[in-house]
């Protein structure tokens, strides 16, 4: 697992994606995992499965289609990333957490200037030494992990070297 994390607006959703595609073309098994601060719903609620979730009170509802498999579950508590991996993602190279800024597993923060004056790391970061890399155009002083610099045109190029030789190892 490798989280990927900032703050609102810096840019984990585009690096996600443009990592997960990088590392897809080089013939990974990559998956994603999205923390959400928030409740969701993936159906409108005019279809079946939203009534069968919110209507019937069912625990799981799994929707099945010849090409997709979506499955929702209630939960008292939120579950670690660990554990959800195991149950849904096991059988990746990597698995891409957007978010889980709280959590100890290795992470890379996205940080670009005109998004913010600041990145969380170090003053917001709750395991400190789990920032193993940035992606940026201002690294903060004081950081001695990987820096890949938003103006160079092969930052995607290089970080998905990294994470193959440093985290996929």
């Amino acid at each position: 697992m490798l989280g990927i994390v900032g703050r609102k607006h810096a840019g984990k959703t585009t690096l996600v994606v443009r990592l997960c595609a990088e590392l897809s073309r080089r013939g990974h098994r990559v998956m994603t995992l999205k923390h959400g601060s928030h409740t969701f719903n993936i159906d409108p609620s005019t279809t079946d499965t939203y009534r069968h979730y919110h209507e019937g009170g069912a625990e799981r509802v799994a929707m099945v289609s010849p090409d997709k498999f979506a499955l929702v579950e209630r939960w008292a508590e939120e579950q670690t990333p660990e554990r959800i991996v195991a149950a849904h993602l096991s059988d990746a190279d990597l698995v891409l957490c957007e978010g889980f800024k709280r959590h100890p597993m290795p992470k890379v923060e996205i940080h670009r200037r005109d998004a913010h004056t600041s990145a969380l790391w170090p003053a917001e970061a709750t395991h400190p030494e789990a920032w193993r890399a940035f992606v940026t155009d201002d690294a903060p002083a004081g950081f001695s992990g990987t820096v890949f610099a938003l103006p160079d045109e092969a930052w995607l190029t290089k970080l998905a070297d990294w994470v193959e030789h440093e985290v996929m190892r």
